[in-house]
């Protein structure tokens, strides 16, 4: 897989059974983009995000899929998995998308049918997109540690692209600057954090990087206090005690054979 190379310019700082069409749904004004990862990262993140026990919100799950015909493929869509905190209006207030890990060629297609759907003019609010990332390489190249993090288990960095609100500035407020420069292994991350820069989208790129040995324990930890500050970002609840690291996935994508083409 390449690695791709963030340039940091602008910083400051359970599913349906059967897809629903697009138009049945509305994107809530926060957004967070997980992928279906390797890890398991994103899934595991995504089941425990609830409701917060202060709110009348509702959790609703459902999937959809895009034509990608117009870029010339037939032999499959475009899939995401929305998961709706609904407030008693019947208002989505955030919306979670869990979208495959595409390879390319199909991820750059992919991502921009989805943003393009995310962005819809049929909606009332362009959306702040919360994208979380997280790696264990970061911390390890020692020109991009501060030092007076070195004793944090987990360490947050968030960058900011596209306008500000009061939402990045919050998020911003409880985590570091992101470094210049690391080296980002996937594609389908990178072609979204082109695409919002290019479209001017409000994001927030935010990255939990963890010390130490890569155990699972570790892991477990860094998803916790990751999930657990993006709810509280979100007026939602993290369900700590029940996460989970499932099997490792890959997408159908992944396994095509012309991805070596790409590679």
């Amino acid at each position: 897989m390449r690695a791709h190379r963030w340039e940091h310019r602008e910083l400051h700082c359970a599913l349906t059974e059967e897809p629903i069409e697009r138009e049945d749904m509305r994107v809530a004004p926060k957004v967070i983009f997980l992928l279906r990862d390797e890890s398991g990262y994103g899934p595991a993140l995504a089941e425990e995000f609830l409701p917060n026990p202060s709110s009348n919100h509702t959790r609703s799950e459902s999937s959809f899929e895009l034509s990608l015909e117009k870029y010339g493929i037939t032999d499959c869509k475009a899939s995401c998995d929305a998961i709706q905190f609904i407030d008693v209006d019947g208002s989505p207030q955030v919306t979670i998308l869990l979208v495959p890990n595409y390879e390319p060629p199909i991820a750059a297609c992919a991502v921009n049918e989805i943003l393009s759907w995310t962005t819809s003019e049929s909606f009332c609010v362009q959306p702040t997109i919360i994208v979380p990332y997280i790696t264990k390489s970061l911390k390890n190249d020692q020109e991009l540690i501060n030092s007076t993090t070195s004793e944090k288990q987990t360490t947050l960095y968030a960058a900011v692209i596209g306008s500000r609100n009061d939402l990045t500035g919050a998020v911003c407020a409880g985590t570091m600057s992101s470094p210049p420069t690391f080296r980002l292994y996937c594609e389908t991350l990178a072609c979204l954090l082109q695409m919002v820069r290019v479209l001017k989208l409000t994001t927030v790129f935010l990255i939990a990087s963890a010390s130490g040995k890569g155990t699972l324990t570790s892991e477990l930890e860094m998803l916790k206090q990751l999930g657990s500050f993006i709810a509280g970002h979100l007026n939602l609840s993290f369900s700590k005690d029940k996460l989970q690291l499932k099997e490792k996935e890959r997408s159908a994508a992944a396994q095509e054979p012309w991805r070596d083409l790409y590679g």
